[in-house]
């Protein structure tokens, strides 16, 4: 429930170029890292979104958007979006949406959490980052819009 609204699954990504000081998951930054991803895994995904209670499934890591990842990232999250349309997808990123609004996977999404976490900007009391430069952009919106817009 920390990482999106709902009862969520959580898929974890090895690859993270930004290594931002007091990660709380600084295990996922080795591209190499982590445990391979195959059609076990995916199926065991699609397995907890069958269920009714789950609101969704979030892209975290490490980077989502690492280059190692976007391309299966980006096929994972279309093949949700098609099967479970009524599910909500969030994704984590260290990059701002600025430099990544050009890209397939954002289409997918509903809300992207941007920006690296910054030590001296930590916020306990926010809901959904770990510090105050991040933000919680609502996708759709902002893609409607044309400028960015947040939830919270």
């Amino acid at each position: 429930m920390l990482n999106g609204s709902g009862l969520r699954v959580v898929l974890w990504v090895a690859g993270c170029t930004h290594h931002c000081p007091k990660c709380h998951n600084p295990i996922t930054w080795d591209p190499g890292g982590g445990l391979p991803f195959t059609e076990k895994e995916e199926q065991e995904i699609f397995q907890e979104l069958d269920k009714d209670y789950i609101s969704g499934i979030t892209f975290s890591g490490g980077d989502p958007l690492h280059p190692r990842n976007i391309s299966e990232v980006t096929a994972l999250a279309r093949e949700i979006r098609q099967k479970y349309p009524q599910k909500t997808i969030w994704l984590y990123t260290g990059y701002l949406w600025e430099e990544v609004e050009h890209l397939e996977a954002v289409r997918y999404l509903d809300v992207l959490v941007d920006g690296e976490f910054q030590i001296d900007k930590k916020e306990l009391s926010l809901q959904w980052v770990g510090s105050s430069n991040q933000r919680v952009v609502d996708v759709k919106k902002t893609l409607a819009q044309g400028r960015v817009v947040l939830i919270r």
